[in-house]
């Protein structure tokens, strides 16, 4: 017996009828009860493809070296690291980048909703920004904190004023693995203590001590790496390791993970707890931060905890290398035991750079857009997961989004890395970019620059829903 193939309603899941019609005419859903719409005698045309929003920018003519020449150097002359990471079948050769848009040596532009993973907070190129770093190249590149130059000092009380107290005290690095790096060598010269407690599917940065934080297997080395480091599952945690240390959290960052949550009341109770063991918390906010998530400008506010320390990175420069920490008085004090010199950590241009995102955030408004379109954005992508029997999960806060993807709802085991690839590619081949995550590559992880509008998003879900829909006709 046949099914009926139904089709999908442009209002429902798009909300602008004019705009998708020539999608919604083609395009056949796997029904909630898990059956295959089964292929009609009548032979339809092509679905049509979605429409790219417009852009006013022009980008410049690129002049370089041929794709096979770059993929020739990049094959011999970079580490095989660099190749091994490279995404999709067919590589994207970047040529430009404005706003929420990139363009390729050819000329085609996609909208980019990964930013530079998770790192171009404002968009690329923004104007603003780019005036703040021309200004400061014309004045001064570099010179280092053994001299005192304002670009520092203004920059840190601007920051610092973005914490509650007593977070008032700043450090700064050229990344978030140094940022790390930097916090639990703090903590451990504060509380006399060694261990460190981190979650499982963490991610916590490259260096060899971030890797000991890190517990995503994907990111391992086969060698000692933990120096103290712990993993433990999301669940109500106790410090009861064997030995007389104390220990110190580190939140789970909701991003390589899989975008994921932590349950309600699961922070309050953990912090309260490791401070009962004399332990000090660190929140990692290198992908949270900077009002990526929209109802606070911080991660760790929208679960009413106040942690010890705080790193940060990424968004903190737009994509220019930088992080920092902000600690209490009282912590930093115990990091004058020793000297620690970083040469690059706060320069003047980075500096200059990072202060005027701190302003085209508050003036252009990017966390109140955060909220409003990532809101959206999940919204409409719910609508998708009850509609596709292969994406399990819609999860995420703000701009800051993981759609986990499974066989099916019944097993919900990860969907294979070969489908993932197939869609993956699909996405881009239609004029989107997007990331992958979770502890089996098996959530696509939307975390675009915190400019993007609801068209672009409207773009993004008629692309998306293109993508499960030609994936699921194969299958």
């Amino acid at each position: 017996m046949h099914k009926v193939c139904s089709r999908l309603h442009g209002p429902s899941l798009f909300g602008k009828t004019d705009r998708w019609n020539s999608v919604d005419a083609y395009v056949k859903f796997h029904n909630g009860g898990g059956v295959l719409c089964q292929k009609s005698a009548v032979k339809h045309p092509p679905p049509v493809l979605p429409q790219i929003p417009p852009c006013d920018f022009k980008p410049e003519p690129y002049q370089g070296m041929s794709k096979d020449r770059l993929l020739d150097i990049r094959k011999h002359n970079c580490n095989p690291m660099t190749f091994k990471v490279t995404y999709y079948k067919k590589p994207v050769f970047i040529n430009q980048g404005y706003m929420q848009w990139l363009w390729d040596v050819d000329g085609r532009r996609y909208l980019d909703l990964f930013a530079g993973v998770v790192t171009v907070s404002v968009g690329h190129c923004n104007p603003k920004v780019t005036e703040a770093a021309e200004k400061q190249l014309r004045r001064l590149w570099h010179t280092t904190a053994i001299y005192v130059y304002p670009q520092m000092q203004e920059y840190a009380e601007k920051l610092a004023s973005l914490f509650p107290d007593p977070l008032k005290v700043v450090y700064f690095t050229n990344s978030g693995s140094e940022a790390n790096d930097l916090a639990v060598l703090m903590a451990r010269l504060h509380t006399g203590n060694f261990d460190v407690i981190t979650l499982r599917g963490s991610y916590h940065g490259g260096s060899p001590q971030a890797t000991g934080l890190t517990s995503n297997a994907d990111y391992k080395y086969p060698i000692p790496s933990s120096m103290g480091c712990h993993n433990v599952t999301v669940k109500p945690m106790i410090c009861t390791l064997r030995s007389s240390k104390r220990c110190s959290p580190q939140p789970f960052p909701i991003g390589v993970g899989g975008a994921v949550q932590f349950p309600k009341n699961y922070l309050k109770d953990t912090y309260r707890l490791v401070r009962e063991k004399g332990g000090i918390c660190i929140a990692d906010e290198v992908q949270t931060g900077f009002g990526r998530t929209g109802s606070h400008f911080w991660g760790f506010q929208g679960h009413n905890v106040l942690p010890d320390m705080v790193t940060m990175a990424k968004g903190i420069a737009n994509g220019f290398p930088m992080g920092a920490v902000v600690t209490t008085a009282e912590i930093a004090r115990s990091f004058g035991k020793g000297v620690h010199f970083n040469t690059f950590g706060g320069n003047p241009l980075a500096c200059a750079v990072a202060s005027s995102v701190l302003d085209t955030i508050k003036e252009d408004r990017v966390q109140e857009n955060s909220a409003e379109v990532g809101t959206y954005l999940l919204t409409e992508l719910a609508k998708l997961r009850d509609k596709y029997e292969i994406i399990g999960d819609v999860r995420g806060k703000g701009l800051q989004i993981g759609v986990e993807m499974v066989k099916d709802k019944a097993s919900r085991d990860p969907l294979p890395p070969e489908a993932i690839a197939e869609i993956f590619e699909d996405t881009k081949d239609m004029g989107v970019l997007i990331g992958k995550g979770g502890l089996y590559g098996q959530t696509f992880r939307i975390k675009p620059p915190m400019c993007i509008t609801k068209d672009d998003a409207d773009f993004f879900l008629a692309v998306f829903n293109q993508a499960v829909q030609n994936y699921m006709e194969r299958r």
